[in-house]
C-alpha cells in the first residue's frame, strides 16, 4: 500500500509518551508480539512504564497473548528522535496540548522512516493543525483510543488535510490486524466522535446534578444498570431499531420520535462548570466510591472490561 511496510511485516513499534495512554499502548502491543521502543521525558519515566505494564499483563494474559509476546521486548530510550528511528509504526500519547505535539512532531520530522506510519492518540485535536509544515504529513494520523487501550477495542482513526488516504487506510488496516476495532471519521472535529458522544451524555447528567433530580449515585445507575448494558453490545441506532419491534427503526421513528423530539425541545441548557457545581460532583462522587480508592475503582472497572470482553470474544 502506497510502499508503507504490510501490516503484518510490523516488527517494532515506536511509543511516544509513557503516561497513562502511552503506557497502556505499550502493554498492548507487547502482549501482540511486538519490539516496542519508548520514549517519555518525565522523571522516573521508565520505572513507571514498565510498572504499568507489569500491573497489566495478568490481564493481557487473562484475555490471550499472542506468539512472541514477551516484557522483555520492551526497551526505553533518551530521546524521540531513537523512539521512532527503525520503527514501523508510532503511537504518539504526549500531553494535550498543539503546542507541545507540534514541537515534538517538529523533533522527530526527520528521524521517522520513509515507510513508517505515525499516529496520535489525541482525545480532541486535529490532525491539520498538528501536522502543518511537516515533511513527514503524509504520513501522519489521528489513532484515538479508548481508555484504557490494552482493554478497550475502539480506535477512532481520522485523516488530517494533508494526510495520504492510503496512510489512513493502512492504520485501519493494522489495528484491526491487532485486535482493535478501529472506525473511520470521515471529516475532522474536535473531540472526534465517541468523545462528543460522551460530552453529551454527560452535559445531561450534569445537569441532573444541578437541578437535582436525583443523587450522583443514581444518576450512574440511571446508565450502568440500563441503557449501559444495552450500549455495551449494540449502539444507539441498533438498539433503537430493536426498539422499534418488528416494525424497526421505521416503526420507532414514526412512533416514537415525536417524542423523542419533544424531550430534546426540553434539552437547550448546557451547565456551567462552576464551583458550586464542581463540589457537588466531588461531594456525590465520594458518597457513591463508599471509600473505594482510584486504584480500587480501576481494578473494578478492568475486571469487569475483561469479563465483558471474554463474553463478546467467545460470542464473536
Amino acid at each position: 500500500m502506497a510502499g508503507y511496510t504490510a501490516v503484518d511485516e510490523v516488527g517494532r513499534i515506536g511509543i511516544l509518551g509513557g503516561g497513562t495512554i502511552g503506557a497502556s499502548w505499550s502493554a498492548y502491543f507487547l502482549a501482540h508480539g511486538y519490539d516496542v521502543t519508548a520514549w517519555d521525558p518525565g522523571p522516573d519515566a521508565e520505572a513507571k512504564l514498565r510498572a504499568f505494564v507489569d500491573n497489566a499483563w495478568p490481564q493481557l494474559t487473562e484475555l490471550g497473548l499472542a506468539s512472541g509476546a514477551d516484557r522483555k521486548r520492551l526497551s526505553f530510550v533518551a530521546t524521540p528522535e531513537e523512539a521512532v528511528a527503525g520503527a514501523d509504526f508510532i503511537q504518539e500519547s504526549a500531553p494535550e496540548r498543539l503546542d507541545i505535539k507540534r514541537e515534538l512532531y517538529r523533533i522527530i520530522d526527520g528521524a521517522l522512516g520513509p515507510n513508517a506510519i505515525f499516529a496520535s492518540s489525541t482525545s480532541g485535536l486535529v490532525m491539520s493543525e498538528m501536522q502543518q509544515g511537516l515533511k513527514s504529513a503524509p504520513r501522519m494520523v489521528i489513532g484515538h483510543p479508548f481508555n484504557p487501550p490494552h482493554l478497550i477495542p475502539l480506535v477512532e482513526v481520522v485523516a488530517g488535510k494533508e494526510t495520504d488516504p492510503a496512510a489512513a487506510d493502512w492504520a485501519m488496516d493494522f489495528y484491526r490486524h491487532v485486535g482493535k476495532h478501529p472506525i473511520r471519521l470521515k471529516k475532522e472535529l474536535k473531540g472526534h466522535l465517541a468523545n462528543r458522544l460522551q460530552a453529551a451524555l454527560w452535559r445531561e447528567a450534569l445537569l441532573a446534578v444541578k437541578e437535582d433530580i436525583a443523587s450522583i449515585e443514581d444518576i450512574d445507575a440511571a446508565m450502568s444498570q440500563g441503557p449501559g448494558l444495552r450500549l455495551a453490545l449494540m449502539g444507539p441506532h441498533m438498539i433503537f431499531n430493536l426498539a422499534g419491534g418488528k416494525g424497526g427503526m421505521a416503526h420507532f421513528y414514526d412512533h416514537i420520535g415525536p417524542a423523542m423530539e419533544a424531550w430534546w425541545e426540553t434539552m437547550q441548557e448546557t451547565p456551567k462548570l462552576d464551583a458550586s457545581l464542581r463540589a457537588a460532583l466531588i461531594e456525590g462522587i465520594e458518597e457513591e466510591a463508599a471509600g473505594r480508592s482510584i486504584d480500587d475503582l480501576e481494578a473494578e472497572r478492568d475486571g469487569k472490561l475483561i469479563a465483558l470482553l471474554k463474553m463478546l470474544q467467545a460470542k464473536g
